[in-house]
């Protein structure tokens, strides 16, 4: 089952406007009757007495399958025990699966996916007979495995050495290897023919890599192996490996030295404590000769801790003439495996070579460069990608005792992810008591632009001033969402310029979602954050979204609520440890730049237009707020600020989100706000606002809680995006209407679990903190229904929710008595093992296990990171394979409006023809493009094992949280 991790955050294009959303998704068409042509990939996980089947259907006719039907046998015993992704039954051997309504139509080379559990005893064959509404089906051929047998990983070489790529290839289905390309990152090193298949790369810079083989066989399918990551040194150099090391007290751990290249004579390397804890101490392996015949072959240095210390220490290796490496070795409390797990994974996160950061040090949002999720492209970054950052280098404070890294996160983020005043430059104009102009968001794409409306009244924004005194400055201290990291895309628009095109260097500020709910990331135009017509048509890109008499060069940012909240989450656990540890003051200017974030949140707890909140109907009967009376003291699905480009003549607007989603509240920042001495906002309300926001948020759980426990959708005070009225019987919060995909529809926005243990993660954290009796009652319900929805295999294999369904409404909300919701209802139409969601689910179980002491919440954590550990193993970190189906859109429209033109930097024209990859043609180079490419000439959906910044980092951060609470 594809991952569908939608992410939308909205800018403002105009002097007033920031567009998007609504609610109607297009109807479903009807298909003629045509011939099936299919094939059907069959893949077991299989523990001995019971296996999961995951299926793909792939339609290699020319027509639409409107409708199917799978079956199939066994020739044992096989016994069906529950199916996802479809109706399944079973009599006898054979197998039936009627597809699941939403999975029902698969366009000419698409596919959709299904799967099931049974138990067996005795063999278990794969079937061979599948059919598709009676007509027989190929098996789909699959791909090569491909290893990239050298160098090792971590392996360190002097630029101008000839670095040894060797990779082994195999072919399925009696296919041959064809060829075998090596790369370095995106960029293709050279190809062989012949086995074995190698090649001598004698031109690597200085520097980190992160090198993999790509095979090729006689059918056309390609596999690529997992990257291994290197590191070419400028000259001479020491190589260390790991460069992080976890030693339990008492204990010793051990880690290899050797040379980066072959020296003339014997080199002597000698390794020593050079700072920090000095319970550690070099107990071997402090002085080794290397020659010029074992220069590469590794010798070990082991460091033993005494039996009370903890906390880190740097011991430096050396060797005249050559450059020095370092390690960290952390002492822990004796029995804390799940902190030294920690380490491991922060130690392959933080490892250069790796590739999970670019040179400045920000992390991208996945090593891989073909991804396509919110972010349209694996380096782009996201400002959940900072937050997780920071949260990563706090644990690590905790674990080590090391706060530098933390404060450094925050200062990478500053740098580069808040906006400085030189990329906000026309604040000074904003008016608070006309923040903004009226533009109604729209249903789909094709309606837009949509047409400003200044008749329409607004409200003002009731803190702006107060910040401004607080902080001296017009200025906004929020991250704005998405980044190109790389300047992939060429708008070059780095903190401090405006469209210095694709020749510039460093991260650059972009947009893409801008058209209402039906906007799926296939659907984008991507545009910059400051639009100054150098690129798109006549008035840049402004006149795709918004209609207008005439168009301003302008800068726009929109900041992901969520995210900044995250980054005050970890501030907060920051101040906690670090004063655990003695070391508050270390960190506590880095804690004060956190409650000056989360100062400027509040505008995410305003109306979009500052209209008055509750029983909104009607854009002109829907009355303008006069204050606090705008805000619905939630945390909304974004708010954006921008202005002119000229600084002479300049205009500047501000606007919040009428949309909130459960999954994007945070208690635990709230708590942080509104109760923490260290976290206390400088304005004058702030603090009073955060404590309301806290008690509100609870209670919009409360409302939001399905009969089963689930948390649904959410809440607007705009319905549809322009103050339309909505249907009668809408159940209310605070005067809010129930919104059950609030925000976006293409996929629905509270379909993904991943958003259910997020979101509760934080209540968890809050509860764990302060034993909160409304947050328990919230929890109590949630982890019964969440695991009663979990499966932990004998071998540890395990599935946990991914797509939920949803039918009926919860009740009006009273306060005073909270109705049952027995008419909401949550269903799990499939499951996964996604590791990075299982990760947040199981910190959720481990904060409310500590507080509440529940025995299967405490076990069903262990279980989910033991499972992962045990068997997701890889050399960057911990990840699964993901048949990614949704690949077929890679060919869809994007809408432009008839007349339309206009190009990208890189020259991609933008024209009504447009589509997803035409406005992208850089994919076309990357070296996994022929597995997307092969799909959509009609081959099986591709499969990909992604290494995400935030998955990795939830890991990490599930180790520590259990080390911390339950080890």
């Amino acid at each position: 089952m594809p991952k569908r991790r939608a992410r939308r955050l909205w800018t403002a294009v105009t002097a007033a406007l920031a567009l998007p959303l609504a609610t109607l998704a297009a109807l479903p068409t009807t298909a003629q009757a045509a011939a099936v042509a299919c094939s059907v990939d069959y893949k077991t996980n299989d523990w001995g007495s019971g296996f999961t089947a995951d299926l793909t259907i792939t339609n290699r006719g020319s027509a639409a399958i409107d409708g199917w039907t799978l079956t199939y046998s066994y020739a044992g015993d096989q016994k069906l025990t529950n199916g996802w992704n479809g109706t399944w039954s079973q009599s006898g051997r054979n197998v039936t699966v009627k597809d699941a309504g939403y999975n029902g139509k698969i366009a000419a080379g698409a596919a959709a996916s299904t799967g099931a559990q049974f138990g067996y005893s005795g063999s278990n064959s794969t079937p061979t007979d599948f059919a598709i509404n009676g007509t027989t089906c190929a098996g789909a051929h699959q791909p090569p495995v491909t290893v990239l047998t050298s160098p090792t990983a971590g392996a360190l070489y002097t630029a101008g050495d000839t670095v040894p790529l060797a990779a082994t290839a195999a072919a399925a289905d009696g296919a041959g290897i064809t060829k075998v390309e090596f790369y370095d990152d995106t960029t293709l090193l050279g190809t062989d023919t012949t086995p074995p298949y190698t090649l001598g790369a004698d031109s690597l810079a200085a520097g980190p890599h992160s090198l993999y083989a790509k095979a090729y066989d006689s059918t056309g399918a390609s596999g690529e192996s997992t990257p291994v990551g290197i590191t070419v040194a400028s000259g001479p150099a020491v190589t260390a490996t790991p460069s992080q090391l976890g030693v339990q007290q008492g204990t010793s751990g051990t880690f290899d030295v050797k040379l980066s290249t072959k020296p003339t004579a014997n080199v002597t390397v000698t390794t020593a404590r050079t700072g920090g804890n000095t319970g550690l101490s070099v107990s071997s392996g402090a002085s080794l000769t290397f020659t010029p015949s074992n220069w590469d072959t590794a010798q070990k240095v082991t460091v033993a801790a005494d039996s009370s210390g903890t906390g880190a220490a740097t011991f430096t290796v050396s060797a005249p003439g050559h450059t020095k490496a370092t390690v960290t070795v952390t002492q822990l409390a004796a029995g804390t495996e799940y902190d030294t797990r920690f380490l491991d994974l922060y130690g392959k996160i933080t490892d250069p070579a790796n590739g999970y950061f670019s040179p400045e040090g920000i992390p991208y949002h996945s090593v891989e460069t073909l991804i396509v999720e919110a972010p349209d492209q694996g380096h782009e970054t996201t400002s959940e990608a900072y937050s997780y950052l920071l949260w990563l280098q706090a644990m690590y404070g905790k674990v080590s005792g090391d706060w530098s890294k933390f404060n450094g996160a925050w200062e990478i983020m500053e740098k580069y992810m808040i906006p400085t005043h030189a990329d906000q430059p026309t604040n000074s104009f904003y008016n608070a008591s006309k923040p903004a102009t009226y533009a109604p968001e729209e249903d789909l794409p094709s309606q837009y632009p949509a047409k400003l409306d200044p008749s329409v009244s607004v409200g003002t924004d009731p803190i702006a001033a107060e910040l401004k005194s607080a902080y001296g400055t017009d200025d906004v201290y929020g991250m704005h969402w998405l980044q190109d990291v790389d300047n992939t895309y060429g708008f070059g628009n780095e903190p401090g310029k405006c469209e210095a095109g694709p020749t510039a260097t460093g991260p650059s500020y972009i947009n893409t979602f801008q058209r209402g709910a039906q906007e799926s990331v296939w659907e984008t135009v991507p545009q910059p954050t400051c639009d100054a017509f150098k690129y798109g048509g006549k008035n840049g890109y402004l006149d795709l979204f918004t209609g207008d008499s005439s168009y301003a060069k302008q800068w726009k940012y929109t900041d992901a609520p969520d995210a900044d909240a995250r980054a005050v989450q970890a501030a907060y656990w920051a101040d906690v440890w670090a004063k655990e540890q003695g070391k508050s003051s270390e960190v506590s200017a880095t804690v004060g730049k956190a409650a000056k974030m989360g100062d400027y949140l509040r505008y995410a707890m305003y109306d979009k237009y500052f209209k008055k909140v509750g029983n909104c109907a009607g854009p002109s009967t829907c009355p303008a707020g006069t204050g606090k009376d705008a805000s619905h003291y939630l945390l909304s699905w974004y708010y954006a600020w921008g202005g002119a480009t000229d600084t002479s003549a300049g205009w500047a607007w501000r606007i919040g989100s009428s949309h909130t989603h459960g999954g994007y509240q945070n208690p635990l920042a709230a708590y942080a706000l509104s109760s923490s001495a260290d976290l206390k906002p400088k304005s004058t309300t702030g603090q009073a606002d955060w404590a309301k926001s806290l008690d509100r948020q609870l209670e919009f759980y409360r409302w939001l809680q399905s009969d089963e426990g689930a948390i649904a959708g959410g809440a607007t005070n705009s319905w549809a995006g322009r103050y339309d009225t909505p249907p009668s019987g809408t159940p209310t919060f605070y005067g809010m209407y129930y919104d059950e995909a609030p925000v976006y529809h293409d996929p629905p926005s509270n379909q993904w679990f991943g958003f259910q243990a997020w979101s509760m993660e934080r209540v968890a954290e809050y509860y764990q903190q302060t034993g909160d009796a409304d947050a328990k009652t919230v929890l109590d319900k949630w982890v019964d229904w969440a695991l009663s929805e979990t499966t932990v295999n004998p071998d540890g294999t395990f599935r946990i929710p991914s797509t939920l369904k949803w039918s009926g409404k919860p009740d009006t909300w009273s306060a005073s008595s909270p109705g049952a919701n027995a008419s909401l209802h949550v269903s799990v139409a499939d499951y996964t093992d996604d590791v990075g969601v299982a990760a947040a689910y199981a910190k959720t179980l481990t904060y409310y296990a500590a507080r509440s002491g529940d025995a299967a919440a405490k076990s069903t954590a262990k279980a989910l990171l033991d499972g992962m550990w045990e068997n997701d193993q890889d050399a960057l970190g911990i990840a699964v394979p993901e048949t990614r189906a949704d690949y077929s859109r890679f060919d869809d429209p994007v809408y432009v409006p008839s007349g339309w033109t206009g190009t990208m930097p890189n020259g991609d024209a933008i024209n009504s023809s447009s589509t997803f990859s035409s406005l992208r043609s850089f994919y076309k180079d990357d070296p996994n493009w022929s597995k997307v490419e092969a799909y959509l000439a009609g081959g099986a959906a591709p499969t990909f094992t992604y290494h995400r910044f935030w998955a990795q980092a939830d890991i990490a951060l599930a180790m520590g949280s259990y080390a911390e609470l339950l080890e």
